[in-house]
């Protein structure tokens, strides 16, 4: 691995959010790395731990109203079609790499912004060209639990030649930070909804990356998410049914996955405590006589959002992907 003499040199726009919470509680301890600015529209000129409340005696950053290009990597914790008109709006110099936390860039019909080509930052799926990128799509958080739930399926004609039938459920701070009446806590509160029923915006990223390289045909996801009453957390359940392609499903996912740090199959069921806080994939499964389950849970705002590009910014200069994501789950 590269060694770094040299800090990297990080600026966050969109600071203020959730996303932005996470990225910051993440770097301020990461061992590579100096964050130049974190930009606020709304919080300019506030202490961080202002609006991030558990930040107090953490730092003493200050939300900017600036952009400032001598940077190595610009974070972009901005919400969907922000991204786009950010970079619209304002000159990021050529060198600066870029991590973006919207869905802007995902989709390959969308990945090209001027001189800038984005990849996918799937690091399970896409180590190899991630490494070698300058920009970064950083996928959607319902998309990274159900990938990583079915990766190991793409070489397999059972996922092409049958149904997916996928559900999943999401904490409150997956609608973001700005209230809306499904996030409020008298709504939240002991109350579950399913939502965008198989029309999820994620979907496309799902269908994009399976189908990728399949030899077999165009898989079919049928996705039906839900708000829960928690925080924090995504579980996800996907049934397929087994017409014996998949009777040797845990030793092709224990091997699929050897070299990757961040997810686990477990022999065991899990929960999402084993997650919550970490950038952890945990994957268990179970088999009917007729049907492959697989449970796959993660963390929306790390594994599905800020640990995450935090793990891709560590490929893209050359650090272990692990490096500043040693985190353990609060399991009481």
């Amino acid at each position: 691995m590269l060694q770094m003499e040299n800090k990297i040199r990080v600026g966050i726009i969109g600071g203020a959010g959730y996303t932005g919470g996470e990225l910051i509680r993440i770097l301020i301890n990461h061992p590579n790395v100096e964050i130049t600015f974190v930009n606020s529209k709304s919080s300019a000129g506030k202490a961080v731990h202002t609006v991030h409340h558990d930040l107090l005696g953490e730092t003493d950053l200050l939300f900017s109203d600036y952009l400032s290009n001598d940077i190595d990597v610009l974070f972009l914790c901005v919400g969907h079609g922000d991204a786009t008109k950010f970079l619209s709006e304002n000159e990021v110099a050529e060198q600066v790499k870029i991590i973006d936390l919207s869905q802007d860039f995902r989709l390959n019909a969308n990945a090209t912004f001027g001189n800038r080509q984005f990849v996918y930052g799937l690091v399970e799926y896409n180590r190899k060209n991630i490494i070698e990128a300058k920009n970064i799509a950083n996928p959607g958080c319902f998309a990274t639990a159900i990938q990583l739930g079915l990766l190991p399926l793409t070489n397999s004609i059972g996922l092409y030649r049958y149904e997916c039938f996928t559900s999943g459920i999401t904490g409150s701070t997956g609608a973001g930070q700005s209230l809306t009446p499904t996030s409020h806590f008298s709504w939240r509160a002991n109350n579950i909804q399913a939502y965008k029923v198989l029309d999820h915006q994620h979907i496309f990223e799902i269908h994009e990356t399976l189908n990728s390289n399949a030899p077999w045909g165009t898989a079919n996801i049928k996705f039906v998410p839900y708000r829960g009453d928690f925080t924090r957390g995504i579980y996800i359940t996907t049934a397929i049914h087994n017409g014996g392609e998949f009777d040797n499903a845990i030793n092709l996912y224990k091997d699929f996955y050897k070299d990757c740090p961040f997810v686990t199959i477990s022999d065991t069921p899990i929960d999402l405590k084993q997650v919550v806080n970490t950038n952890k994939c945990l994957i268990y499964m179970e088999f009917t006589e007729n049907d492959l389950i697989i449970h796959s849970v993660i963390d929306n705002l790390l594994k599905g959002a800020s640990g995450q590009a935090v793990q891709n910014m560590n490929l893209l200069f050359g650090l272990n992907e692990t490096t500043g994501l040693k985190l353990k789950a609060n399991y009481f």
